[in-house]
């Protein structure tokens, strides 16, 4: 059976009452970190009583005190993005899905709706560089439905879209203000001295990007913690572990030369390196992200040992305070430079502890939440995500090599992780 999806036409969303106009700057890591980049993500949620309108009239009270997410990007000077307060909005959209969600298997993998039908995008005469935020409600025949998300990431991370919508679920919960109140002070963090310039970077090369879903149980990923522990004396994180178990497998599946460079990228939080910077930290919703890298030769990855690579994981995430301060102060380095798009790098984002299962519009958190990048072919990605409910563990959404390597990347991660503990869906 054909699932489809009816959608409304787009209709502008503005604050509820009047807000402060003018121009707002974005800070230097905004600028830095995230150009032309946006999210697009999903939250499902198991029921809920004409969501859409109630929904709609929350976002209306939340943009009130997160008044510049109704504005616009604009660049006055070209290659400095500011935000334009014009109060105009956001873009949203309700929608009927002819399916239930178990109809479509709670949009487990492989999806049987598609992105274009599930996530908002404006009116064809707008830009979409210049949208902050746009939301579609789409409701199942079950009386379930599911929130799409995109957002720029120029004018917020991760941490910073959820405190967004959380604002949202409290005004849809009837809470007079946010638990939460917004805090921009993007000016509060220092413009670093400008870097030498490095030269045009190579051209962007495409490549045919396997999608494959993994599950992995805490027991699997206990075991390996204590491993570690009794070789080392030293504590590693959930995020250490799989990190490395991807590097290594991705590294070997990949068959590059032995001098070549297999590379692990990932971003990681600076919010405890700004609490002297920031005038009030908490409530701050930009960017706090320095990306981390990791380097190494394909030989060096084909004879190393999971415990080494977790160390080298570590040690990565320990250097980030001395790297971060030196970007700050125009230190020389590799800072917010992926290097480069070949073959050989990967990068992972957890979106586990980020705060979007944490969003509730009135009917309690959503079942699972996702996000698209089933088109990316540019860069390898690895997403680390929660599994739906009430499963435990972590799920793996991998799309970071293509379709010839992808049976022994498979197999090699989950050797790695004991594969009668792991379930490829």
């Amino acid at each position: 059976m054909s699932y489809t999806v009816t959608k409304s036409s787009p209709v502008l969303v503005p604050p509820a009452t009047s807000t402060p106009t003018g121009s707002l700057p974005l800070s230097s890591i905004d600028r830095t970190l995230t150009i032309d980049a946006a999210i697009d993500f999903v939250s499902v949620f198991s029921h809920g009583e004409q969501p859409g309108e109630r929904i709609k009239e929350a976002f209306a009270k939340a943009l009130v005190p997160y008044y510049p997410v109704a504005g616009r990007i604009a660049e006055p000077i070209p290659g400095v993005s500011v935000i334009d307060c014009t109060g105009e909005g956001i873009w949203y959209i309700e929608a009927t899905a002819n399916c239930t969600l178990e109809d479509v298997n709670y949009f487990e993998w492989p999806l049987m709706i598609t992105k274009q039908e599930m996530q908002p995008r404006p009116p064809a005469s707008e830009k979409l560089e210049h949208q902050i935020l746009m939301a579609q409600i789409t409701q199942f025949t079950c009386g379930g439905f599911a929130v799409g998300i995109w957002f720029n990431h120029q004018v917020f991370d991760g941490h910073g879209a959820a405190q967004f919508l959380k604002a949202v679920g409290d005004m849809a919960r009837g809470l007079p203000e946010p638990t939460v109140k917004p805090v921009w002070s993007r000016e509060a963090i220092p413009d670093p001295p400008k870097m030498p310039f490095c030269g045009t970077p190579p051209p962007f090369t495409v490549f045919n990007f396997a999608t494959t879903v993994i599950e992995i149980s805490p027991d699997s990923i206990n075991r390996i913690k204590d491993k570690f522990t009794a070789e080392t004396a030293k504590k590693c994180s959930t995020f250490d572990v799989i990190t490395a178990i991807i590097y290594i497998s991705r590294a070997k599946a990949i068959k590059l030369a032995g001098t070549a460079e297999v590379l692990i990228a990932f971003g990681a939080s600076t919010r405890h390196l700004l609490h002297g910077v920031m005038p009030l930290l908490e409530g701050y919703y930009g960017n706090c992200l320095y990306l981390v890298g990791i380097t190494k030769t394909s030989e060096e990855m084909n004879n190393a040992s999971l415990v080494e690579v977790i160390t080298l994981i570590k040690d990565a995430k320990d250097a980030l305070s001395t790297n971060f301060v030196d970007w700050m102060n125009g230190v020389p380095g590799t800072h917010y430079n992926l290097w480069n798009f070949g073959y050989g790098l990967t990068c992972v984002s957890d979106w586990r502890w980020v705060g979007f299962n944490e969003v509730d519009y009135g009917w309690g958190e959503p079942k699972y939440v996702f996000n698209w990048f089933h088109d990316v072919n540019i860069v390898g990605m690895v997403v680390y995500l929660n599994p739906p409910k009430p499963k435990r563990g972590i799920r793996l959404m991998l799309r970071c090599v293509k379709e010839e390597h992808s049976a022994e990347f498979c197999d090699g991660l989950l050797k790695l992780i004991h594969q009668d503990i792991a379930e490829i869906v």
